[in-house]
């Protein structure tokens, strides 16, 4: 089968443990795209934290795509056009904080460049906001200030304190929401139907790519949906053991250029690109 385009994770995948994109695997992906390839990022990220990854490897040239708050909007890097997005109904807001209220967990969303924080702030909501290059709005009330349109909330704290929450949420708004982590410290709240493979399906459909052209890759929970759904699905060696258990394949960790390795190993065992 001839690979069309990438799907990539960002954290833990396309960037190293100091959250860069190296070298060689900047270079790898801007052959891959010279020779036809597309790269979807794929990520648990606002669109602000993966703008400059967007940048580092060109898509605005080449024509690849954001896959922002995993998969809660989409966006044309070519044309900056938001394909589709879908918002998280505000309706659920106050009923979420009402249950973490008394938990030393933070929740937060996104407006423009600030990530809005409310309940508790902790060294995880500083993490985050390091992530994507944001600055932090604390705000009291929380409720309130949040009347506009959201694509996820993510609540932030102690892993047992988000194992707590998780189970708590998933079983109230099952069936309504999604509730998932994306890392052990970090509870994703998404509008129901949202994940990676659902919009990368949308998307694929929508630009006639087929999804056995497609690769995913990635470490975290949140990409095993993708990994399983794509024509080849790869995690890191860094990955956890459920996302490892999903893939077709392992590469190497993020510390090791494992997305250039993966493509160079199938370069040198199949067509990749396939134009």
């Amino acid at each position: 089968m001839a690979y069309k385009i990438i799907a990539l994770d960002i954290d833990g995948t396309l960037t190293n443990s100091q959250k860069v994109i190296t070298d060689k695997t900047q270079k790898t992906l801007i052959e891959f795209q010279k020779n036809g390839g597309k790269i979807i990022l794929a990520s648990g990220r606002p669109t602000m934290g993966i703008m400059p990854h967007a940048k580092t490897l060109r898509l605005d040239e080449f024509g690849g795509y954001i896959l922002a708050f995993n998969g809660g909007c989409v966006i044309d890097c070519q044309t900056n056009e938001v394909m589709f997005q879908n918002a998280l109904p505000l309706k659920y807001v106050p009923e979420i904080y009402d249950v973490i209220k008394d938990y030393n967990v933070g929740i937060n969303t996104y407006e423009g460049d600030k990530i809005i924080v409310g309940n508790h702030l902790n060294k995880y909501t500083e993490l985050e906001a390091k992530i994507n290059g944001m600055e932090i709005k604390y705000v009291d009330d929380f409720v309130g200030y949040v009347d506009f349109d959201i694509n996820k909330c993510l609540l932030q704290g102690e892993p047992e304190d988000i194992l707590k929450l998780e189970k708590i949420l998933a079983e109230k708004y099952q069936g309504v929401l999604g509730v998932f982590k994306s890392e052990p410290f970090f509870l994703e709240i998404v509008p129901k139907g949202i994940d990676k493979a659902m919009s990368i399906d949308r998307l694929l459909k929508t630009i006639h790519l087929k999804t056995e052209e497609c690769i995913a890759c990635g470490d975290g929970f949140n990409d095993v949906s993708m990994i399983e759904y794509a024509g080849l699905g790869v995690a890191m060696s860094n990955a956890a053991a459920p996302v490892k258990n999903a893939a077709d394949c392992i590469t190497r960790s993020n510390d090791e250029d494992g997305i250039a390795y993966i493509i160079t190993c199938i370069n040198t065992s199949m067509q990749l690109f396939g134009v």
